[in-house]
């Protein structure tokens, strides 16, 4: 009977415990909270296996074992941006301290990425995270821009920087929800000149106004009074002349005159009230110039002391480094064509000369009857006079006259000591045939000074030989 009892009753505990177990997985998601269940979650559409799914505004039941969950908390985080030294688009440094407000996204496949890279992370971790990533596009936006831009375009700017940065913030699953610009300053005052030059010319235009409404309520009060003086002048006409028509018989001419009077007295008026209001518009015309001249002169000087130099730095160091890197490529140049305009010049001479040369030689042989040995004569003949005066050079400088000769007197042929010591210098020179021998070559008979004749005819020939031998 007892275990009849206990039975249902163990059944009923255990499935109330079941029951409730069941009921503590079951997860509802705060408002302002992405409840983010991992584990084995099923499969996306194109049959990848999810990482995790995200609920927001709902609730899911987490299976116990397989599956766990986790919640990201979509409290906005606010990041001050202190971005300094920003190199923009004209190369000019700008400080854009700005406040960044962003959050977790609730968008699908947002929500996703949040959940792979930000979940477990606390909210320290994640605002370091974003701040690197708007540190970066900010800068990258700045250098797009220029400073007009920036400084007037607030919203153009706001636009690029809040694309950029909400792109990006994606990635991690963020979401950009506001931004705000406290102010803009560049390290050499060009925002601050721009500021004053606006400033300056509202100013003045302001003052131009004023000078022209003035001009026009002076202009008008003078016409108010031409107007009630012409009116009066002709009420007081028309009563002299009411009067003066009771009168005319009378003083008809009285009446003339003070017509003529009271309309002289009118065109005076009028005359110097015309003249009157056309000074006034001369001064302030003048007075206007005056202060247009000097919003000018403002300008440009405001200009020379900030742009001017700033650019005339940046041309500069351009201008030094293109000089210094085309005096280089310059001088390497020059270098360059001497030497090959020098070996250039020294390959052309030396063709030349062995062209030349080769032309001579090969004129000379054919001249020759194409015989090379009667060739190197013509060219020893061509050169024989030099020949001959290198060899009176070896005696042409002696003075006889100075050239003192000891000897006994006794000489066998009745020549002089002084003509023997002579012909003996005479004789060390080496004659032609000795130097034709040397280059292997026959000196000619003519040269030789023999009589070329018949060979049968040996009488002549000796009696030659013997009138020759007495002629020396």
């Amino acid at each position: 009977m007892n275990l009849i009892v206990i039975i249902p009753i163990l059944v009923a505990l255990f499935i109330f415990v079941l029951i409730y177990s069941l009921t503590k997985r079951y997860k509802r998601c705060p408002s302002d909270r992405i409840l983010v269940v991992y584990g084995k979650v099923g499969q996306a559409s194109d049959q990848t296996t999810l990482s995790a799914k995200c609920i927001h505004g709902g609730a899911a039941f987490v299976w116990p074992i397989i599956q766990d969950y986790a919640f990201l908390d979509l409290t906005p985080l606010s990041i001050e941006v202190n971005l300094t030294n920003a190199l923009s688009k004209q190369n000019i440094r700008v400080d854009v301290p700005s406040r960044f407000t962003i959050g977790i996204s609730t968008e699908p496949g947002i929500m996703e990425n949040a959940a792979e890279r930000l979940l477990g992370l606390d909210t320290e971790m994640i605002h370091n995270l974003a701040l690197d990533i708007i540190f970066g596009q900010l800068r990258l936006v700045v250098a797009t821009m220029d400073i007009e831009e920036i400084n007037n375009n607030r919203d153009k700017f706001l636009s690029n920087v809040s694309s950029n940065v909400e792109l990006e913030l994606k990635k991690i699953g963020l979401k950009l929800i506001n931004v705000n610009l406290t102010d803009i300053r560049d390290e050499s005052g060009y925002i601050e000149a721009l500021g004053k030059e606006a400033a300056a010319k509202a100013i003045n235009d302001a003052k131009k106004s004023v000078a022209e409404k003035n001009r026009d309520g002076s202009i008008g009060e003078a016409q108010a009074h031409q107007d009630q003086r012409i009116k009066v002048s002709d009420a007081n006409a028309m009563a002299v002349e009411g009067e003066n028509l009771a009168k005319i018989k009378v003083a008809n001419s009285d009446a003339l005159r003070r017509q003529r009077e009271a309309e002289a007295e009118k065109l005076a008026i009028a005359s110097e009230k015309v003249q009157s209001a056309k000074a006034l518009e001369e001064a302030y015309a003048a007075e206007t110039e005056a202060e247009e001249s000097r919003a000018d002169r403002e300008k440009a000087t405001q200009f020379a002391d900030i742009v001017i130099p700033a650019q005339i730095g940046k041309e500069k160091i351009e201008i030094d480094a293109e000089a210094e890197a085309e005096q280089i490529r310059r001088v390497a140049r020059g270098e360059a064509d001497a030497i090959y305009a020098k070996k250039e010049a020294e390959a052309k001479g030396i063709y030349e000369i062995l062209t030349k040369q080769a032309q001579g030689f090969d004129k000379l042989v054919s001249s020759a009857g194409n015989s090379p040995q009667d060739a190197a004569l013509l060219l020893i003949a061509d050169k024989l006079e030099d020949i001959v005066a290198l060899q009176t050079e070896a005696i042409k400088n002696i003075k006889i006259d100075k050239v003192t000769v000891w000897d006994g007197g006794n000489n066998s042929d009745g020549k002089t000591s002084t003509s023997n010591f002579l012909s003996g210098m005479y004789k060390s020179v080496p004659p032609l045939q000795d130097i034709f021998s040397m280059a292997g070559m026959q000196l000619p008979e003519y040269l030789k000074g023999k009589t070329l004749k018949d060979p049968t005819d040996s009488t002549d020939e000796k009696s030659s030989k013997k009138t020759t031998t007495n002629e020396d």
